[in-house]
């Protein structure tokens, strides 16, 4: 919503404006770049130009909404979702993402898990075995194993001293 009513105050003509990503009736010339990264960089956000940059970003806010905002577990396979997401063979999704993220998509998938985790402990609302299969883990072990590789600690120990020490999502 901010992106869309600078842009509109900016005076562009917009076709669409999705999760990051904006269409614009016209081509822009580099002062108009210019002034969109200006503008939108003062609220936090970044324009990306570059396909690699753009389609690591996709996977990331794909994987991010998978993991914190679906209420649904996934039932399809990692590589097919980012596929039919982002409309390009997991082959290249894959390669692009580990070169511009120096980490591989699995690895990043596993840590936005952990970090949910680490929230739903934090709430202390759910056990650990409801916790393991919200985040589609098949078994508390398998959870407690990503767990403890990630943060150092087990879901219990993490609980018992209730850290607090979360990363914000862009962090991850």
């Amino acid at each position: 919503m901010v992106v869309k009513a600078e842009l509109e105050k900016l005076g562009f003509n917009l076709v669409s404006v999705e999760l990051g990503k904006v269409s614009l009736a016209e081509s822009l010339s580099s002062d108009d770049k210019l002034k969109i990264a200006e503008k939108i960089n003062y609220f936090g956000f970044e324009l990306l130009e570059d396909r690699k940059t753009q389609v690591a970003e996709q996977v990331k806010t794909s994987i991010i909404n998978l993991v914190h905002y679906t209420k649904e577990p996934l039932k399809m396979n990692l590589s097919s979702y980012l596929s039919e997401n982002l409309s390009l063979e997991y082959a290249q999704i894959s390669s692009v993402f580990s070169e511009v993220e120096n980490q591989t998509i699995e690895k990043y998938f596993i840590a936005q898990k952990v970090e949910k985790a680490k929230e739903m402990l934090t709430y202390d609302e759910l056990t650990l075995s409801e916790i393991a299969y919200q985040l589609n883990y098949s078994s508390v072990a398998h959870l407690s194993a990503q767990f403890k590789k990630v943060t150092g600690l087990t879901p219990s120990a993490y609980k018992r001293e209730n850290l607090g020490k979360r990363k914000t999502l862009d962090e991850v």
